[in-house]
């Protein structure tokens, strides 16, 4: 190992939006492709009805063939469902830049959903973790299955109906103590297993000062990114999980003043004291920015 400990892993561009678009409305693909999203999530779980589960698999399968402008990833159904199996069939062929994996319950549930891929490598998993009380209790078991997850999510809608709970919500808005005790123990899973931690959907989709306020507290918080339901919600999702030109230009300033003391555990800068950790977050902040684009000849 060299003298001067291990090399940092590097934080890598993470999205910061998630689109969920339905499957079998390919009328919005495009729509949602051009809407800024960092991703688009097409769905063939709870937005699509039984009946229509058919006609999605074969739109989503067209739409992946056509070589997306942006990353797209497929919520399949449930591994207990029965969905499952002609899902995978559908969309792989594509080449999906992910799954969202609905009601998984920790790492077995990962290494099921593997192994239901068939051989060859299996595309990142992003599951939705939060969505059944055993899932809960699985939580700490993500980091074992890290290299094979695209981020860490959770739900605030499936898991008040398999409890009896009448809501995750209270009147205002916020989170009931039991969710925002979910949501935290989520949170910190992503972390623990070093993914992107994704904030939950927001249901307003036409209030964008309770939107920004809410994407402020996720990215406050320590979640990286966000899903969104509505094209509406796009541009004050990535405005909210990009960073302000002040907090780039201390993050180079921290990077920089490092780089020049090399050996140094802390150091002062603009009358502050700085040290390991807030080099790891300038770090993170400077690989989340977009590229520059090239100057036009």
């Amino acid at each position: 190992m060299p003298a001067d400990g291990p090399a940092e892993k590097d934080p890598g561009m993470r999205p910061r939006s998630f689109l969920f678009v339905p499957g079998d409305r390919p009328e919005r693909f495009d729509k949602a492709a051009a809407s800024g999203a960092d991703a688009m999530i097409l769905d063939l779980e709870d937005s699509v009805l039984p009946a229509q589960k058919p006609r999605a698999r074969t739109h989503v399968a067209a739409w992946l063939g056509r070589r997306p402008p942006l990353p797209c990833f497929v919520r399949v159904n449930p591994l207990s469902s029965a969905d499952i199996a002609d899902d995978l069939a559908a969309v792989l062929p594509g080449c999906p830049n992910g799954l969202v994996l609905p009601k998984a319950e920790g790492a077995a549930s990962i290494a099921a959903l593997i192994a239901r891929c068939g051989p060859g490598p299996a595309p990142p998993i992003l599951p939705i973790a939060t969505e059944t009380a055993t899932a809960v209790f699985e939580l700490g078991t993500y980091r074992s299955v890290a290299e094979h997850l695209a981020g860490l999510t959770w739900g605030a809608e499936d898991l008040p109906a398999a409890t009896g709970a009448t809501s995750s919500r209270e009147p205002n808005g916020a989170f009931t103590p039991p969710y925002e005790m979910i949501r935290a123990l989520a949170l910190f899973a992503a972390h623990a297993a070093d993914v992107a931690a994704i904030e939950t959907v927001f249901p307003g989709i036409y209030d964008m000062g309770a939107l920004a306020a809410y994407v402020a507290r996720a990215r406050r918080d320590g979640f990286t990114g966000m899903m969104a339901i509505h094209p509406n919600q796009v541009a004050t999702i990535n405005a909210g999980f990009s960073p302000t030109a002040n907090e780039i230009a201390f993050a180079r300033e921290v990077v920089d003043a490092f780089a020049t003391n090399p050996t140094a555990g802390a150091l002062s800068l603009a009358g502050r004291m700085v040290d390991r950790p807030h080099l790891v977050q300038a770090k993170r902040i400077l690989a989340n920015l977009p590229p520059t684009p090239a100057p036009s000849s």
